[in-house]
């Protein structure tokens, strides 16, 4: 699950000639796909294959033409149950096999969020290592988001994601905020939204498969793709070949409140992140002991309380702070760290009403937050959100959980037990949780430390999962270790000898941390 629409990945510079001439014009349908419920014609459709550059300020699509890849919409149907009925396009890109003699497959990417992914394939295959070229790596944004039939709800903000502070008053206000942002959605995608879902989400993940006329896809899904990848294989058994799942969500507590549960690890993080800063304190000045930094941090919050901190053109009050400490927990390594450190400095600057200017990477973040430029970022999040799982609708049950937990995670608990737009959202879902569960032979990876689905949801899924192995990488505070590229050559040495071999270990491994 992420709040910031910052991928932890970059565009791979490869050349357009080196793998457009790979690439046909048409994809022919999957042999022997049934027309049962009238869904045939989506899955014999053929794709018409273009450039990806949308227009001048299009950089997603600017990579991915240099890198050599190819775009596609496919047509699904709207609501599935009316196959005949209104239709959607579905963005999806390509990134051809360059190795064509030993190609193994298609693979389906997902960075979890619920966000794009259409812009991935340049940047997995560099991941891969020496199985990228052996693949044809599809990017495929989910209905709701980046390219694919977007909702766009007009929100101040780009994500639905807010702590509720350290008052009544902050968390009244942030149920305001809360079911301005299901209003506003309600008012402007009122339509479209019962047909968000991940079970429709992965019904078009088949169409796609059917329309690139493969038998079987592989799969690489990360933190919330995660959940898309073991949804798509209860509801599809047998069409998944070679397949991992990066820092996995507990299906059984997928939701609204799926942050609930993940305050102790963001704690132990962020003390972790305290010891690391205070051996530097000569050079962020935020205290000698990690007791005198997580001081800092404690009073930054009280002092955000009482009147919003001035940080640039941005003014950052207790609903924010929090939601910036916990979008820079989700890596250890000291660039990210670093940058957390500068963050809490220049919050601490204006805490004491000194000036604070951010730097480029907190400005972008506080940007995100707090202006409306990229709402359809988390009107698409929270659309899949809410349209999977109903929330509770009193918001003095919020409240009241919140309280129960705030002693023991006073800067967390506001945060990750708060209301938000799915306990106002219009209507309810239109079919229950899919039962994740069915043999699937799937490396798993999971960190120790992960700040966002913590360890515990790695091995509920794994047990939910027969034939699965899973790689515990030890003492990391870090999501997603996999895709994000963190440094760990066990890690990427495991699952890229999987990818390019299928053959998974006889065992559950554990990697240690790298220094």
């Amino acid at each position: 699950m992420t709040t910031s629409r910052t991928r932890a990945t970059a565009v791979a510079g490869l050349t357009a000639t080196a793998l457009a001439a790979s690439v046909p014009a048409v994809a022919s349908a999957a042999p022997g796909v049934s027309t049962e419920g009238g869904l045939g014609r989506y899955y014999s459709q053929h794709l018409t294959w273009k450039t990806c550059t949308l227009g001048p300020d299009d950089e997603v699509g600017r990579g991915l033409d240099e890198a050599g890849a190819r775009c596609a919409d496919v047509t699904v149907p709207l609501d599935y149950a009316r196959p005949g009925g209104r239709t959607i396009k579905i963005a999806i890109s390509r990134l051809a096999a360059s190795d064509r003699a030993h190609r193994i497959g298609t693979m389906v990417l997902n960075g979890g969020g619920p966000g794009p992914a259409i812009d991935m394939p340049p940047y997995m295959r560099d991941l891969m290592g020496a199985a990228g070229p052996r693949y044809d790596l599809i990017g495929m944004d989910p209905r709701s988001l980046g390219r694919s039939a977007t909702i766009d709800c007009g929100w101040p903000s780009a994500t639905w994601i807010r702590s509720a502070g350290e008052t009544r008053r902050s968390f009244q206000r942030s149920v305001r905020f809360a079911r301005d942002l299901a209003a506003r959605c309600a008012r402007t995608n009122g339509a479209e939204l019962p047909y968000i879902s991940t079970r429709n989400i992965a019904r078009d993940m088949d169409v796609v498969r059917g329309a690139l006329g493969e038998r079987k896809v592989s799969y690489n899904g990360g933190s919330y793709g995660t959940y898309l990848g073991a949804v798509y294989a209860t509801m599809f058994p047998g069409r998944l070949d070679r397949t991992v799942l990066d820092s996995s969500v507990d299906p059984r507590s997928w939701g609204p409140s799926l942050l609930a549960g993940t305050e102790d690890a963001n704690d132990h993080a962020l003390a972790d992140w305290a010891a690391w800063a205070a051996k530097r304190d000569a050079e962020y000045g935020l205290g000698g002991t990690r007791a005198e930094v997580l001081a800092e941090v404690r009073a930054i919050v009280d002092a955000s309380a009482r009147r919003p901190l001035k940080v640039g053109r941005h003014r950052v009050d207790d609903s924010l702070v929090p939601v910036v400490l916990f979008d820079y927990l989700g890596d250890d390594e000291d660039a990210a760290r670093a940058v957390l450190a500068e963050a809490v400095r220049v919050f601490g600057e204006a805490a004491a009403e000194r000036p604070a200017q951010p730097g480029k990477d907190l400005d972008e973040e506080l940007a995100f937050l707090t202006d409306g430029d990229e709402s359809l970022y988390g009107s698409g999040q929270s659309a899949i959100i809410c349209g999977d799982a109903a929330a509770r609708r009193d918001p003095e049950s919020y409240w009241r959980d919140i309280q129960r937990h705030r002693a023991a995670s006073p800067v967390f608990a506001p945060l990750t037990r708060g209301v938000n737009p799915c306990a106002f959202w219009p209507g309810g879902p239109r079919e229950p949780l899919t039962e994740v569960g069915g043999r699937l032979p799937a490396l798993m990876v999971a960190a120790t430390g992960d700040t966002r689905t913590i360890y515990a949801s790695s091995r509920a899924l794994h047990g939910l999962l027969p034939g699965s192995r899973m790689i515990t990488l030890e003492g990391a505070n870090v999501h997603a270790p996999y895709q994000r590229g963190y440094k760990n050559d066990c890690v990427t040495g495991q699952v890229n000898a999987y990818l390019l071999t299928g053959r998974l270990p006889a065992r559950d491994l554990t990697c240690a941390p790298q220094g």
